[in-house]
C-alpha cells in the first residue's frame, strides 16, 4: 500500500516496463486520503481520448491525468493513481 507520492512514484518507476512487456495489470493498493480531490469536466470525446490513452498503458485514466498534471508542474513523479 502507499503511504505517499514518492512510494507510488518508485514504485511505478521500477515496475512500469515490466507491466507493459506483459500486457497485465498490476495489482496495486492505495492509502485511502493520500490526497484532496479534485473534480474537472471534460467533453465526452476528450473523456475517451484520455481513457483510450490510459487503457494502453495500463492505467486509468485517473492516474494518467494526475500523472501529466505531476509533469507539467514539474514534480518527479512517474505514474500515480
Amino acid at each position: 500500500m502507499f503511504k505517499d507520492r514518492d512510494k507510488e512514484a518508485k514504485f511505478w518507476e521500477k515496475n512500469y516496463k515490466e507491466t507493459q512487456k506483459h500486457d497485465k495489470p498490476i495489482h496495486v493498493k492505495f492509502s485511502k486520503n493520500l490526497s484532496e480531490t479534485l473534480n474537472i469536466r471534460l467533453d465526452p470525446e476528450t473523456l475517451t481520448h484520455v481513457r483510450n490513452q490510459a487503457k494502453r498503458k495500463g492505467l486509468g485514466p485517473t492516474q494518467l491525468i494526475r500523472m501529466w498534471i505531476m509533469e507539467k508542474i514539474g514534480t518527479k513523479v512517474s505514474l500515480q493513481q
